[in-house]
């Protein structure tokens, strides 16, 4: 009967040596997954933030442009009318 606790007992050791070793390697795995996720979130978001950054200063050079187009129109006015 001796023979058959110790069997057990060492069975028991090495499932739960087993069990936490499977554990921690999941748990391993799953975090730098997480990480490279994060990793990617990050640069589409910083994508997002220039695209925006572009996108106003798009328009701010549109506005000028439509400025400087009405200038010009105003210049040819006044040069047709002078000459």
């Amino acid at each position: 009967m001796t023979e058959t606790i110790i069997v057990a007992l060492i069975s028991l050791v090495g499932t739960l040596g087993g069990t936490f070793g499977g554990i921690m390697a999941t748990s391993k795995l799953s975090n730098y997954r997480i990480e490279q996720l994060e990793k990617k979130v990050d640069e589409h978001n910083n994508l997002i933030e220039r695209t925006y950054a572009l996108e106003e200063q798009q328009k701010i050079t549109e506005e000028k442009i439509k400025v400087a187009n009405h200038r010009i129109d105003d210049l040819e006015e006044y040069h047709k009318a002078k000459g």
